[in-house]
């Protein structure tokens, strides 16, 4: 895949999407600081070379500069709602963490990390366990290539939901008193 140079008008622009999605013409140069027809030009030509791959503003970040994605699995040595707050809020603030969910069963939270490298990711580690987060353990997975990533189909799961709802009616009525 080859790299695109971008100059930091385009990272702006790039950035500004990031943040907001799709802008008018008018609120994109307001943001970047351009004209209204230079900004849309150079908006034009990022969305031409491939970097804007969606209007939830999904850059291309391997076209720019080179990343490793490491997914962690974490757990937590207690369950107190003080103890997942304090970790939450840490995470919210560490730009490195790009997606932090918690579950249900063996783990407590699988953080998706992006590092400029591996070095980078453990240094991130390192600080993380510095901040005496209550981290009691966590693996590593380093991610060698991404199979899939969407975002949910709204009318399927309207859909099936709306199904799941009439089962259940279903079922209730089905009973026999």
């Amino acid at each position: 895949m080859s790299r695109v140079r971008l100059d930091a008008t385009d990272i702006r622009i790039l950035d500004a999407l990031q943040r907001h999605g799709r802008l008018s013409k008018a609120r994109l140069a307001g943001i970047v600081n351009l004209s209204p027809t230079p900004a849309w030009s150079r908006l034009a030509r990022l969305e031409a070379v491939g970097l804007v791959r969606g209007y939830h503003a999904d850059i291309a970040i391997a076209r720019i500069a080179d990343v490793t994605q490491v997914v962690v699995t974490l757990s937590l040595a207690r369950h107190r709602r003080a103890d997942f707050d304090r970790f939450e809020a840490y995470v919210r603030d560490c730009d490195a963490v790009t997606d932090c969910i918690a579950t249900g069963g063996g783990m407590d939270y699988v953080l998706t990390f992006v590092c400029p490298d591996l070095a980078a990711f453990q240094l991130e580690m390192d600080a993380m366990l510095a901040a005496e987060l209550g981290v009691e353990r966590y693996f590593t997975y380093i991610v060698t290539r991404e199979v899939k990533r969407a975002r949910p189909t709204l009318s399927r799961l309207i859909e099936s939901g709306d199904q799941s709802e009439r089962s259940a009616i279903r079922a209730r009525t089905d009973r026999p008193d």
